[in-house]
């Protein structure tokens, strides 16, 4: 069994991590282990969640990555909300996932730990749920699940739908959906459609599936 730790943004990540990657590694020996970072340390509390600046998450993963030096660290990281300070982040490619693998090549290149391969998700999180607008359909109504689906075909891939503050599809989604929880539906959401089908439909989530499963 090959450990890999996985480190995060926030607890909806953490919930997906647990309840949906980490079924889908166990069936071929890998145990992925989410670790949310820090955001703030006081001598009575840890805060956890959300990106500050980069240079914590820089230092944080330095530290997670020499703790556990002979295994693999990743992330899992929304693209559209990192800071300004991140290595590389004005890249002005037009193709979306050739500027995100140089992104990621950059940070990789500035942190300079062999064990580590920087991962991000595009433009963040929630547009993975959009691969299958149906499984909508756990959570919420047959009309709202068409508007869903419009959104979805109205993008080349979920990956490809807005960046934006306005139009991010977290965003999109609370508009829909007046009671969403990115943690709690998120998760039910993503378990109805599927790692495979995510995979299918979301070419940079992909890769970076098949570069855990060969590490």
């Amino acid at each position: 069994m090959k450990n890999v730790y996985i480190y995060c943004e926030g607890q909806t990540e953490e919930s997906f991590i647990n309840e949906v990657l980490c079924p889908y590694f166990m069936n071929i020996d890998i145990y992925v282990r989410p670790i949310i970072c820090t955001t703030k340390k006081t001598k009575k509390q840890t805060f956890k969640g959300g990106v500050s600046t980069y240079n914590k998450i820089k230092k944080e993963l330095v530290i997670i990555c020499n703790q556990h030096r002979h295994e693999v660290v990743t992330t899992m990281f929304d693209y559209y909300a990192m800071p300004d300070d991140t290595p590389n982040i004005n890249n002005n490619e037009v193709d979306i996932y050739k500027r995100i693998e140089q992104i990621e090549d950059s940070i990789n290149a500035d942190i300079d730990v062999k064990n580590l391969f920087f991962g991000f998700s595009l433009h963040e999180f929630e547009g993975l749920l959009f691969s299958e607008p149906q499984a909508f359909k756990a959570i919420t109504t047959d009309d709202i699940v068409i508007e869903i689906q419009s959104i979805r075909d109205e993008a080349s891939t979920p990956e490809h739908i807005n960046n934006s503050p306005e139009t991010a599809p977290s965003k999109r989604l609370k508009k829909l959906i007046k009671s969403y929880s990115k943690i709690r539906y998120g998760t039910i959401v993503a378990k109805k459609i599927g790692v495979d089908k995510i995979m299918r439909e979301c070419k940079h989530f992909a890769k970076w599936i098949e570069k855990i499963k060969a590490c």
